[in-house]
């Protein structure tokens, strides 16, 4: 049985990904900070405790390890971005990455690859074109960031181990994420469209993301930078009628949230998600994966299937 240890385990992606990898057999280490409150009982899940600040971690359990997850970082959209607030979403990322490559450096293991989480963000703002993995990165705040995470975890290949990065977009799941903040105002009978309503939003269903995951453990081949976003991006506008409609809230009131307003509550932070950002898949589905939600309407719909 292989092992895969997961960083940033308990997060909505990770607790995705370690249900589908213990469904086919894996064995998966959470590595996190304390162990959860309310720990899996599954026998193939385990847990082991890092601390990122002073660069340790449990060696047994990177020991045991065949492949590494890199999911770890601060989240972007919690708070408002204040100096303090940017500075601990680079270290959350540069930081943990910088202790798998030294630890990895320094201990003898079995690890053959390591994939680690980037983000979409990478890329500029447009409304005209589609961003491949070859285009350069944004000169802004989450634009450098990406540039820092990615290059703070490419050391690994120095080490003889194979490396996967996927810039992902924005993860729709019901667990949490964009798309409970989405449907907040929709209980309320508000279908919230962002500013215009038309800038790109580039997005994938929690259940092809894992899959993503999965497909880079299985293919050994498989090695490179990924966009994780499904083919077919959306309009803002579109995402929230869609979600509204697979919803079935029928007495539901378009409403635009204006931009200004959205920069007085959220600041810098709001430029993200006022930014449009259409991103192609065609590099991940020339690999030969088949997304299961290639479009909006078939993610809602499953998403919202049984409400």
């Amino acid at each position: 049985m292989k092992t895969v240890m997961i960083t940033g385990g308990t997060g909505l992606i990770g607790q995705e990904l370690t249900q589908l990898l213990t469904e086919v057999g894996y064995q998966v280490i959470i590595m996190g900070r304390q162990r959860p409150q309310y720990p899996s009982r599954d026998p193939k899940v385990k847990y082991a405790q890092w601390d990122v600040k002073n660069q340790t971690l449990d060696i047994q359990a990177l020991q045991e390890a065949d492949y590494i997850v890199h999911l770890a970082g601060a989240n972007v959209a919690a708070q408002r971005w204040t100096a303090a607030r940017k500075q601990e979403i680079l270290n959350s990322r540069t930081r943990s990455s910088q202790l798998i490559v030294d630890m990895l450096g320094r201990h003898p293991n079995k690890v053959t690859k390591v994939i680690s989480a980037a983000a979409t963000g990478f890329y500029g703002e447009s409304y005209t074109r589609t961003f491949t993995e070859e285009d350069a990165p944004a000169d802004d705040f989450l634009g450098t960031t990406c540039v820092a995470w990615e290059n703070s975890i490419k050391p690994v290949q120095d080490l003889g181990k194979k490396l996967v990065i996927f810039r992902t977009g924005i993860t729709l799941s019901r667990a949490g994420g964009a798309l409970a903040e989405f449907y907040r105002p929709l209980r309320l009978g508000v279908a919230a469209i962002l500013g215009s309503g038309e800038q790109w939003v580039s997005w994938i269903h929690v259940h092809d993301l894992v899959r993503l995951y999965l497909n880079a453990i299985v293919n050994d081949s498989l090695e490179g930078i990924f966009n994780a976003v499904a083919p077919n991006p959306v309009t803002n506008e579109r995402l929230v009628l869609a979600m509204a409609q697979a919803a079935r809230n029928k007495n539901f009131v378009p409403v635009h949230a204006p931009a200004f307003a959205l920069k007085l509550i959220l600041g810098e932070m709001s430029v993200e998600i006022l930014k449009s950002c259409k991103v192609s898949s065609r590099k991940v589905e020339d690999t030969g994966f088949q997304f299961s939600y290639p479009t909006i309407d078939d993610a809602m719909d499953q998403l919202f299937k049984q409400q």
